[in-house]
């Protein structure tokens, strides 16, 4: 690097952000953001070229070969040494091809409102490597410095992906000692004025409000890609989202619930102001499936629950704890270690003079829950449709006991 280049390459990258600006104030000017790449290519050749700016350091392409790539077919083999590497080597690529190439796909779809058909994609990426192989071609996948110069330039169908590749041909067998004076630089502002306009600070701010694991997932995606690659950045952006995903299978959100006054709704205490407990009741929400990699945490949060309430009573001097319900309106699934669970946790609550409650248990848990036969030791007042509709039965059936 040299103040020469730094000069070049900041005085045209002004100058196609100046130029994408006219074109996004007045969108009758589409053309001059279209053209200002191949104006800063031109101009920034001839500049080179006049002034034989290449002994002040200033770093140019330099002489590229012309002709395409020789073909590779014979060079197929499906035997020797290196046989193992290419199918690991051809599996780890593909996939990071194919998830680049539909991470790339999605982000211009959401700028013009279009759907991405991930099949579709998987389809072409596969024919383009397999015809690609057949003449020395690297890799290829979908491109987003590429795509991004594309979408900047204004192409609004697949017809400019055929242009742009005729125009490329040409170019490969009659246009490449042109391009020896060419700055690096230019390129590198093309590229980046290109990627500038695909950046999105407003929903990255909007992650960081809702979800600060989503956020931290888009900014380790966003610096990998910058400072690492593109297959490093998008391997750990995956493991943030898989460790999201153990975090939130492992330990699901339960809620204390009360009854909003003057009704027979029952919501979150935190969440509204209105709700209150009810007297000689815990009522719990449940808001995940139980499965065996969260039945331990489920079982010792409850009892958790249960100390909390208890000594919340004493140091209010309440009335004391009796029952204890929990709301499975959210629990979609149950396996063997959740029904445990609730087996396990009904006989612990029945040695303390608790009774445990299920209060709308969905289809599929009902289903399980009857197959097991665990609902027989809940007898008839152990489960009910609503959490209404069980505190106000056991509550008349406490009224009722002498």
């Amino acid at each position: 690097w040299s103040w020469q280049t730094i000069v070049v390459g900041v005085s045209f990258l002004v100058f196609l952000l100046t130029s994408r600006h006219i074109s996004m104030k007045r969108p009758k000017l589409f053309w001059v953001s279209a053209a200002a790449p191949l104006t800063s290519v031109i101009l920034s050749t001839i500049l080179v070229l006049c002034f034989k700016l290449k002994t002040h350091k200033i770093s140019i392409i330099g002489y590229l070969p012309k002709g395409l790539n020789p073909p590779s077919a014979n060079m197929l083999s499906f035997s020797g040494p290196d046989l193992a590497l290419a199918i690991k080597t051809g599996i780890v690529t593909g996939i990071l091809s194919l998830t680049e190439g539909i991470a790339v796909g999605r982000t211009f779809a959401a700028l013009k409102n279009y759907q991405v058909d991930g099949n579709k994609e998987m389809m072409a990426i596969g024919l383009m490597n397999m015809a690609g192989s057949c003449s020395s071609c690297y890799v290829t996948t979908g491109s987003f410095s590429r795509s991004a110069v594309n979408y900047n330039a204004g192409a609004q169908t697949a017809v400019s992906n055929i242009i742009m590749a005729t125009a490329v041909l040409v170019t490969l067998l009659f246009l490449m000692p042109l391009f020896y004076y060419t700055p690096n630089v230019i390129l590198g502002a093309i590229i980046v004025t290109a990627v500038i306009g695909l950046i999105d600070y407003q929903a990255a701010y909007r992650l960081w409000k809702v979800d600060k694991l989503d956020f931290l997932a888009c900014m380790c995606s966003f610096f990998g890609v910058l400072f690492i690659s593109v297959p490093s950045g998008l391997g750990i952006a995956v493991g943030v989202s898989v460790f999201k995903i153990l975090l939130h299978v492992t330990r699901p959100n339960t809620l204390i619930m009360g009854n909003i006054r003057g009704t027979k709704v029952y919501q979150c205490l935190g969440r509204y102001k209105e709700t209150s407990r009810v007297p000689s009741f815990l009522i719990l929400a449940i808001e995940s499936p139980i499965y065996f990699a969260n039945s331990t945490y489920l079982q010792e949060r409850i009892l958790r629950w249960i100390r909390e309430e208890e000594d919340w009573i004493k140091a209010n001097n309440e009335g004391t704890l009796k029952c204890v319900i929990l709301d499975m309106t959210a629990v979609t699934a149950i396996d063997t270690s959740g029904i445990d669970l609730v087996c396990e946790l009904r006989k612990m609550l029945e040695k303390r003079s608790f009774q445990l409650v299920l209060a709308n248990p969905v289809g599929s848990v009902m289903e399980k829950l009857h197959q097991s036969k665990t609902l027989d030791s809940f007898g008839l007042n152990g489960i009910y449709l609503t959490v209404g509709e069980a505190v106000a039965d056991i509550s008349a059936l406490w009224k009722s006991q002498p």
